[in-house]
């Protein structure tokens, strides 16, 4: 019918057909990118549409609210979409301006890799999902040769310390640089490996790629981590 405003009007063409034509024609030449219908072109298509209906059997009142209500939900949620952008890039900058006070501090971060610095000492916590009775922690370096295992004896369910003082299986002290920490025990009759987080030293506060993402380098390691990762933040 000529009252509906999805029919077909005087260009032949119904309302869904002109507004995709009129996206098309409103598409960038390059192959990247996309541009979105404004709420000004869907009154422009509206007007057209009404100019060429039946005057016997215009639009109904309702059909226009109705149109007019889809355009302004469109028009709002754009503005809604540009007000999101600008608080979370807001967050973002306000994340990254608190996380600077880290730099210099430790933090602990999920991974076995972790940095042992010239005093000697290097911890590391694990995670246990019950308590054990015999909890044995192994240190490896970065080509992942045993150097050093100890026994902690019973742990608690839930997060414990553990501390290696930084020596071989002789006593003898090891340099400063990257080693692996890992933990095992007897848990319901059966061998098994436990999570293991170690402490590294923040070094300097990146900004997500436009992620919302605040990132630390942390010394020791190749890759940046995520502030989000953080379990707890240790002593300067």
């Amino acid at each position: 019918m000529a009252g509906d405003i999805n029919n077909v009007g005087q260009s032949g063409l119904s309302y869904i057909d002109q507004l995709k034509q009129l996206q098309d024609k409103n598409k960038p030449d390059e192959v990247t990118g996309k541009q979105a219908l404004k709420q000004e072109d869907f009154l422009s298509l509206l007007t057209k549409q009404l100019s060429q209906q039946d005057p016997f059997k215009p639009v109904s009142n309702d059909q226009m609210i109705a149109q007019m209500a889809s355009f302004a939900t469109v028009d709002g949620i754009g503005k809604m979409n540009t007000q999101f952008d600008t608080l979370n890039s807001s967050m973002t900058s306000n994340q990254a301006l608190q996380a600077s006070s880290l730099v210099g501090r430790d933090v602990l971060v999920p991974g076995a890799a972790g940095s042992k610095k010239d005093d000697g000492e290097m911890s590391a916590m694990v995670k246990l999902p019950k308590n054990v009775d015999n909890v044995m922690v192994r240190i490896e370096d970065q080509m992942g040769q045993l150097i050093r295992t100890f026994d902690v004896g019973a742990q608690p369910a839930g997060d414990s310390r553990v501390t290696w003082d930084g020596k071989d299986q002789e006593g003898n002290p090891l340099p400063a640089g990257k080693y692996n920490v890992k933990a095992s025990g007897i848990l319901d009759g059966q061998s098994t490996e436990f999570d293991v987080s170690t402490y590294a030293n923040v070094n300097s506060v990146l900004l997500g790629k436009g992620d919302g993402n605040v990132l630390l380098n942390l010394a020791g390691f190749e890759s940046p981590v995520r502030l989000a990762e953080v379990l707890e933040v240790g002593k300067a």
